[in-house]
């Protein structure tokens, strides 16, 4: 079985996450390939597709989150993520066990002895009416006179696990400061409640392809802490014979598409910025192939990282007109200017005064 190093797993992952080369593709099939944008912070995706997409047109990523073909809700691991409809239709049965367990594990405390059944078909009736709620509205709602949980985590619980809800415009639009209002997503997308998933995807077959489309060769333990869900052994058993297998340089077997992009380890990788959260360092659980070991944390700290020659090695703050970095170890004369270029395209793009390729 041949060995792959973490330099030619880095340039898989830089090939498929479209930061060797700036694609011309569009927005909606962009976020389609990236299986999804951590969305938390929600101006963050702007720089992310920026980064990965020529005469990247913030405008665009508004107008698909008015039109509902893009919407954002708590999807992999809990966290609020930018994906395409039709991916938040199908896969948000698939982490409905997985919203709802880690809710739990949350607020365990506060919710023990609370039928949260009945919660959530309290939850469901209050939100029929079609009238977006903040989640501090759902739950002051819910909570009325009774004894309880606080009104602040009965909404998280709701609108984070127990009713597939969205985070509606113009939260998440270019440049919006609007808090989170919320509706069930089959309200929003005009579509009858979400099938359950066993009707979609069975075993999670498609789910395996579009993570190792994105993110392969990879392990099984970088499949699960992608999307947080521990039940898709099956999934890969039932593709194995679709896949390829490789070593990485811990030992460890990596699954792979036939077809995907796999570099020479020596292809050159340009300076990119990315935002926080980013899936390229996020969708892994050996994160080796783009980040040292000792930097690890800044990938879960909402650090801005910098990538020079493929790897993490600095951090970057700022907003418009001005952006300032921090390395992490010693640049090159041609790696400062290379970065400094990075950075002042940046914040070029970020003032809104250009929207030409990078």
């Amino acid at each position: 079985m041949t060995t792959l190093d973490a330099r030619a797993l880095n340039r898989a992952t830089l090939a498929r996450q479209f930061l060797l080369e700036r694609t011309d593709t569009t927005v909606l099939s962009m976020v389609a390939q990236l299986g999804g944008l951590q969305a938390q912070e929600p101006q963050e995706p702007f720089v992310g597709l920026w980064s990965r997409m020529n005469g990247f047109d913030p405008e665009e990523l508004t107008r698909l989150l008015d039109q509902r073909a893009l919407v954002r809700l708590h999807l992999m691991r809990r966290t609020m993520h930018l994906v395409t409809a039709d991916d938040a239709w199908n896969w948000r049965p698939r982490h409905h066990a997985l919203l709802r367990q880690r809710t739990l594990g949350t607020y365990r405390r506060e919710l023990t002895g609370l039928d949260l059944d009945d919660l959530a078909v309290r939850a469901q009736a209050l939100m029929a009416d079609g009238q977006a709620r903040s989640l501090g509205d759902v739950g002051r709602a819910l909570a009325g006179h009774r004894p309880g949980p606080a009104p602040r985590v009965l909404g998280e619980a709701v609108v984070a696990a127990l009713v597939p809800t969205v985070q509606i415009p113009p939260r998440g639009t270019w440049r919006s400061t609007a808090g989170a209002l919320y509706l069930p997503l089959s309200t929003w997308l005009g579509r009858p409640a979400p099938p359950d998933a066993g009707r979609a995807d069975p075993a999670g077959e498609d789910l395996v392809r579009r993570y190792l489309r994105a993110f392969g060769p990879a392990a099984g333990a970088d499949l699960r802490a992608w999307c947080g869900l521990a039940g898709l052994p099956q999934a890969v058993t039932a593709i194995r014979d679709e896949l390829i297998s490789f070593r990485d340089h811990r030992g460890r077997e990596l699954l792979d598409l036939p077809d995907a992009p796999r570099p020479e380890p020596d292809t050159p990788a340009p300076v990119r910025l990315l935002p926080a959260f980013d899936n390229v360092v996020l969708g892994y659980h050996d994160r080796s192939r783009i980040i040292d070991d000792s930097h690890r944390g800044l990938s879960v700290a909402g650090e801005r990282l910098v990538l020079v020659d493929g790897r993490v090695a600095a951090t970057w703050a700022g907003t418009a007109g001005t952006i300032s970095v921090t390395p992490l170890r010693d640049f090159t004369r041609a790696e400062r200017t290379a970065v400094a270029q990075e950075a002042d395209r940046l914040a070029t793009f970020l003032s809104g005064t250009a929207r030409d390729r990078p």
